[in-house]
């Protein structure tokens, strides 16, 4: 043939598909997944039964890991020792499996995922319990095949007595596939099986009574029942592992939280240095020391607690941040049939049965066959007894091994194997053979017989096998249950109060939208408030990490933020814009109002007025935030056209008369009551018709005992009494009377105490922030000018009048 005739056209879409499609079968059936029968990937088969090949058992004295590594890779597993010697660490180390399968003296990790040693330096064999996962493999009870190089066999699945897919588990990943069998406790496995044995038609909510689900070998708790149904219906399920804690009390009225045991998998030194990071960066407030106290009397992670913290929320927000709690996914799937599916738990049970069931029948039937063999002989030898000295005389007479043979059979009809007994017989043996013994070893013989034909032939006897070979595994491997299952997963809300150390900051918002918190020490050490020349803060205050702060802006948007959020910063820092977090905000958007609460149960309502003169009152609660509030502001009222939102003012009772003043000197005072209660996305009602050159330049909420100052663009200023001003009705205003300089206009009115001095501020359209303080003594009507003058720059105008931002030094 030449070479041109070998070339075939094939396109590379079939030729990937083929290549890949044998790549994926072997990865799948020969590398990554288990067997449904013995639960062993094909690696640590190789590696059980290299070694009892090796004869590295129980019962005798430590190998060099090494050793077992090279026969493994050597005769079976051609693919690399490092995988080998993984896979042998492994179902050595008692953290990953219930019930470990190789017996290792010497470093083999740690539960902190510390590497184990070097194969030439720890020792080997097979544990107890492996040896009954090989025990029948003598006896034909398995398919046997040949090996990578055909120069030796190997078994297709282990004879094994133990339920492994369960007991141990199983993890993996192949080509399309994955695998993640929690481990589970052999009593109650076992258990299962032998009533599913006696029960097939058996529900999942019988099995249940006897497997309540995974026990890891870690222990831990294991929540959500519902989620264990699943996996065991479908194979796929969810349930939530946490950490065994306890909470103990301290000398000095402290606590310690003790973790005893970890959810299975966990790394300890990398949860460790989690929990103490959160100690050392302050994420939740009240742990002063985290330490690993693990000892050879077992686990034991001590977080000590400050003496007021709240131990509770702190465990709670630990099970919330890290590791103490984790969520695990089953996805039981396993090979059966050479094909891999998703197994339930009874599909799981019943096909371990199955497979025991064949490997009795397949075992009785060699030892049947054995046994026969041997009664053949027996009875051959009973029958030469009988007639010793006619078969020694035929067998002298003879002229070979062979003619004796067949004189043997042809004169006393001896069976070939028979006669094959009597000419290997040695002579020394005819005179000590008992033909007593030998009848004692043909009736043994002929029991074991009936019995194998028995066991062969009716079901209720394999079974009978079947059940006390479980029973004996039960009772020589049983042990308690490690880990602990809740039906209910519980719900874990994070205490705010834990995260934040519970101390007084200094706040600071601007106009621009710049927003920091410093300690008081920082805000005293310097002048420097890290303001640029076109800001000044909207919000100076000292207030506690835990308030919250709700941020208005001109155009009608709401940010919240509880102080803890904000950049923490030195006070010569301008601190963070709103935007870095908050989207959609508009370039020309400023900041105009900041409240602050202790907390979010305080009730009232914000009223909120626009510069077209459009009012509502929003309740406070449905303004609370959302659960996007860190991306995104909400809307607090809805602005129309290029008019913006002029105040907002919160009150906490609906006895306030509202007192709202326009550009041109016009004042409208109404109660409070006759605003409507809208919602934020609303725009309001307009209680009063103002010109169309005329605007909304102020809004003030006043008690019977206020006063209130009224202040030109140019500086100008008088003190009024509200209560002269008339109650206005729809359409109806009351025009401030004023004598004003040439081409003056109202800048601001602010509400005052009559009962002592007032510290203001003036706040002007270039940033200027001018500080005066008014004498509430100093009233004047509605009709007289305005008198005191504040300095203001030539080209600058008051926009805005408040009470002076201060804070206040205490303790």
């Amino acid at each position: 043939m030449t070479d041109e005739s070998r070339i075939q056209e094939l396109s590379l879409e079939d030729v990937m598909g083929e290549r890949f499609g044998r790549y994926s079968k072997y990865i799948i059936q020969e590398r990554a997944l288990p067997d449904i029968r013995d639960g062993l990937k094909p690696v640590q088969r190789r590696i059980l039964f290299a070694m009892n090949e090796d004869g590295n058992t129980y019962q005798h004295a430590y190998r060099k890991s090494a050793k077992a590594v090279g026969n493994v890779m050597g005769n079976y597993h051609p693919h690399g020792d490092s995988s080998i010697y993984d896979a042998l660490v492994r179902m050595s180390q008692n953290w990953k499996m219930r019930e470990p399968l190789i017996d290792m003296n010497g470093n083999n990790g740690s539960i902190d995922n510390d590497p184990p040693a070097a194969m030439r330096y720890t020792e080997a064999r097979l544990s107890m319990i492996a040896g009954d996962m090989l025990t029948d493999l003598d006896q034909q009870a398995v398919d046997m095949v040949l090996n990578f190089d055909d120069t030796r066999y190997e078994p297709t699945v282990l004879p094994s007595r133990i339920p492994n897919l369960l007991v141990n588990g199983a993890s993996g990943i192949s080509a399309g596939y994955a695998t993640e069998i929690p481990p589970h406790n052999l009593g109650e496995v076992i258990n299962a099986l032998i009533y599913l044995l006696s029960h097939p038609a058996a529900s999942l909510e019988d099995l249940m009574k006897y497997v309540s689900g995974p026990d890891f070998p870690t222990g831990g708790i294991i929540q959500g029942l519902d989620g264990i149904k699943n996996a065991y219906t479908t194979g796929r399920g969810k349930v939530y592992l946490r950490a065994k804690t306890e909470i103990k009390q301290l000398r000095a009225g402290k606590k310690q939280i003790e973790i005893t045991e970890l959810p299975y998998e966990v790394n300890k030194s990398e949860l460790v240095a989690r929990i103490d990071e959160i100690r050392l960066n302050k994420d939740v407030n009240g742990i002063t020391e985290v330490r690993d106290d693990t000892s050879r009397e077992g686990l034991l992670i001590a977080i000590e607690l400050s003496k007021d913290a709240n131990a509770e929320g702190i465990l709670d927000y630990l099970f919330k941040k890290t590791d103490l709690q984790i969520a695990y996914n089953f996805n039981m799937t396993a090979i059966n049939k050479q094909r891999p599916v998703s197994v339930g738990l009874k599909q799981a049970l019943s096909a371990f049965l199955d497979f025991r069931k064949e490997v009795i029948r397949r075992r009785t039937e060699f030892e049947l066959k054995k046994a026969q063999a041997r009664q053949e002989i027996v009875e051959g030898l009973i029958k030469m007894l009988s007639i010793l000295d006619e078969v020694v005389a035929t067998i002298r007479g003879s002229e070979s091994r062979k003619n004796a043979k067949e004189n043997l059979i042809k004169k006393f009809q001896f069976s070939d194997p028979q006669a094959e007994a009597i000419v290997t017989l040695q002579l020394y043996r005819l005179t000590n053979t008992d033909v007593v013994a030998l009848q004692n070893e043909h009736d043994r013989l002929t029991k074991q017989i009936s019995e194998f034909n028995s066991i062969l032939k009716e079901t209720k006897e394999l079974n009978k096998v079947l059940r006390n070979e479980l029973k004996e595994i039960e009772k020589k491997y049983s042990n308690p249950r490690r880990s602990q299952i809740q039906t209910e997963v519980s719900q874990l809300k994070i205490d705010t109060a834990v995260m934040i150390a519970n101390e007084d900051v200094i706040v600071q918002i601007t106009k621009n939208g710049y927003a920091k918190r410093a300690s008081f020490r920082s805000y005293k050490a310097t002048d420097d408030n890290g303001l640029t020349d076109d800001d000044y803060p909207v919000y100076l205050a000292k207030v506690n990490t835990l308030s919250s702060l709700f941020i208005f802006t001109n155009k009608g948007n709401l940010i919240y933020r509880q102080v803890y959020e904000l950049a923490d910063t030195k006070w010569k820092d301008v601190g963070e814009h709103l935007s870095q977090e908050i989207s959609g905000l508009a370039e020309d958007e400023i900041v105009i109002k900041v409240f602050d609460f202790k907390d979010l149960k305080q009730t009232g309502t914000f009223v909120f007025t626009s510069s077209d003169a459009f009012v509502k009152q929003v309740d406070k609660n449905a303004l609370n935030p959302t659960k996007y509030y860190k991306k995104r502001a909400s809307k607090a009222i809805a602005i129309k056209g290029k008019n913006v939102l002029v105040s907002v003012a919160f009150a906490a009772s609906q006895n306030h008369l509202v007192v709202m003043a326009t550009q041109k000197g016009y004042l409208y005072k109404f109660p409070i009551g006759e605003i409507a209660l809208m919602t934020a996305k609303s725009s309001g009602a307009k209680p009063a018709k103002i010109s169309k050159k005329d605007r909304i330049v102020s809004m003030d909420l006043i008690d019977s005992e206020d006063l209130m100052v009224l202040m030109s663009d140019r500086g100008h200023s008088k003190i009024i009494n509200p209560l002269e001003i008339p109650i206005s009705t729809v359409n109806s205003v009351q025009k401030a009377e004023t004598i004003f300089m040439a081409d003056e206009i109202i800048g601001g009115t602010q509400a005052i105490s009559r009962s002592k001095k007032s510290e203001l501020q003036a706040i002007t359209n270039d940033n200027q922030v001018i500080d005066f303080s008014v004498n509430p003594n100093n009233i004047s009507g509605l009709d007289d000018e305005f008198k005191r003058k504040v300095k203001v720059n030539k080209n600058s105008m008051i926009v805005k009048v408040r009470l002076k931002q201060e804070v206040i030094e205490n303790g």
